[in-house]
């Protein structure tokens, strides 16, 4: 009898906590309004309205509503731009007032300060996020690093395409070759050494089902984000599943963490060059700042370019014309008997102009990372009200009939000549963000998608297995991957 009354008091309090959140504080009659959008119902507001594909529907949303809406999910306000001339507000205009980030539920594991150890979800832009930064920026990802680092992401490819020979004749999943070719690349510019091997024989605690288990918990729609009061109970047992895989990841390396500090205590180098870990060693970071940033550069660098090449060898193979073209580049600028280089990858406008046009059609992450309103502020005669939500919907923008001639088409000419790129100036196109928040990793990520792309068209024919067809249904999450698994048999060009 006393556990139903507690339950019962436990029901009715929720729900007077979560009818007050919903309905507090409306704006003064001097602010300007939210800006508009769908109507909500009671308590679970729109999230009934969004679906399993919310860049889409939200893009639905704005043309009915107007390029800057607003919505309610459960308690929380959220806030989309779907146009350049809002994505230029929120990015540039208001940047410093909308720079500061949600960390989602499930990612709130315990002793994990994202204040002082993060460099993507980092709440407010705090000393520590920007000293990491300015790591990043001068000793990780300039061009010198970048150059330096560039002969073991080579060397890795390399062996991908060595893999691939000797998968002649069998069918092969495209993006788990390209995931693995990714992390050990990422793995020998952090710690000079391969974190998997191709066929991820560790099955449930090999580092790409571990890394998978934390961005699908990651995500997956939780209630405990939509009404932080049941967070504590974690309903879903999302956070549980981040903190399990994260923990088993963390094991991997970190002996490697161990064995180099005893080796820079004792004055002995560990390895023949500088590389990621000596960086995070010599900032003086502990074991548990390394072990995160580590994994939010897996994360970040391995799902992205992986997404991004699948797609990629999607539109070339559903373009007959346009894989002709890029293949011609290759053969006429490089040649068959000169080695694939990311110097000589880099020279090659026509495979550059395809990697931009697969941007624009599939960018990584529909709605970049999320920001939070620091404060309120206004947005093109609006009001963003503090601690709201707000997605920049590029999928959305690329995608606008009003900013691309045939949008929906994969026309890499258009970028031909063009000046358009995506380092966060151009507002219509932003695949890696903008302002403070841009995605410090795009330098790298740019010549790991040219060089493992252009490997694989130029070593390999890649005819489909039988009964299996070229589609692009989408699959929604953090990036945004195909519903179905690219396969392939590659067939070695003679």
């Amino acid at each position: 009898m006393i556990n139903l009354l507690v339950l019962v008091l436990f029901t009715v309090l929720s729900s007077s906590y979560i009818i007050f959140q919903y309905f507090r504080s409306p704006l003064p009659k001097s602010r300007k309004p939210l800006p508009p959008g769908p109507k909500p119902w009671p308590i679970v507001g729109n999230i009934l309205h969004i679906g399993k594909l919310p860049h889409i529907s939200m893009a639905g949303f704005s043309k009915v509503h107007g390029p800057l809406i607003s919505l309610k999910l459960g308690t929380r306000t959220v806030v989309v731009a779907s146009s350049p001339a809002a994505a230029t507000e929120i990015l540039r205009t208001q940047d410093r007032s909308l720079s500061g980030r949600i960390v989602a539920q499930a990612s709130r594991i315990d002793n994990l300060d994202f204040d002082r150890m993060s460099i993507i979800f980092a709440p407010t832009c705090t000393d520590a996020w920007k000293s990491f930064r300015a790591m990043c920026r001068t000793e990780l990802f300039s061009p010198k690093a970048i150059e330096t680092q560039s002969i073991s992401r080579e060397r890795k490819v390399k062996e991908m395409v060595e893999y691939l020979r000797s998968r002649d004749g069998k069918v092969v999943r495209v993006g788990e070759v390209v995931f693995a070719t990714v992390i050990n690349m990422l793995g020998n510019v952090i710690f000079s050494k391969d974190l998997m091997d191709w066929e991820d024989k560790e099955g449930p605690r090999g580092l790409k089902s571990l890394i998978s288990t934390m961005v699908e918990s990651a995500a997956t729609p939780n209630i405990a984000d939509f009404y932080p009061i049941l967070a504590w109970l974690d309903p879903q047992g999302l956070r549980k599943n981040v903190a399990v895989s994260y923990k088993q990841a963390c094991v991997l390396w970190k002996n490697i963490i161990k064995e180099r500090r005893e080796s820079l205590a004792s004055g002995a180098p560990a390895t023949d060059h500088r590389d990621f870990l000596d960086v995070f060693l010599s900032n003086g970071l502990d074991d548990q700042t390394i072990s995160w940033l580590t994994m939010e550069l897996l994360i970040a660098g391995s799902d992205t370019t992986t997404s991004t090449v699948e797609w990629a060898m999607t539109e070339l193979l559903r373009n007959d014309q346009v894989l002709k073209k890029v293949c011609q580049e290759l053969e006429k600028e490089v040649g068959n008997n000169v080695p694939l280089t990311e110097s000589n990858v880099s020279q090659l406008p026509y495979l550059n102009a395809c990697v931009k046009e697969t941007l624009r059609l599939h960018p990584p992450a529909p709605f970049l990372v999320p920001r939070r309103a620091l404060e309120t502020c206004e947005v093109m005669g609006y009001t963003i009200p503090k601690d709201a939500q707000v997605l920049v919907n590029v999928w959305a923008i690329g995608r606008s009939p009003s900013e691309w001639e045939d949008p929906l088409s994969f026309k890499p000419e258009r970028f031909l000549g063009s000046s358009l790129d995506y380092k966060g100036q151009h507002f219509e196109f932003l695949p890696f963000g903008a302002g403070r928040r841009i995605c410090p990793g795009l330098p790298l990520a740019n010549r790991q998608v040219q060089l493992i792309l252009a490997s694989l068209l130029r070593h390999f024919d890649w005819p489909l297995p039988d009964g299996h067809k070229l589609e692009v249904n989408e699959k929604f999450g953090i990036v945004l991957q195909k519903e179905q698994p690219l396969l392939f048999v590659p067939k070695p060009k003679q």
